[in-house]
């Protein structure tokens, strides 16, 4: 489930393994470049962090974090 901190939405995904995430990460990773909006996220063997806030916004979280967010969601 994200939640809204710090100014951004977080969401924090765990994998069976590294190569389940970082398979997550190619995808997540695509439809961000097709969106033109990028995460800062980290990823640690099977865990995936993933913060989502917009800097042209003023680093605030907007309408197009969230759709980010939905798009993220849809990949699992």
């Amino acid at each position: 489930m994200w939640e809204e901190k710090d100014n951004a939405l977080y969401r924090k995904f765990q994998f069976n393994d590294f190569s389940q995430a970082f398979a997550f990460m190619t995808r997540v990773a695509l439809a961000a470049e097709k969106m033109n909006h990028h995460p800062r996220w980290t990823n640690v063997w099977n865990t995936v962090e993933i913060w989502l806030n917009t800097h042209d916004a003023g680093d605030v979280v907007t309408d197009k974090d969230r759709k980010l967010s939905q798009k993220i969601d849809a990949l699992l």
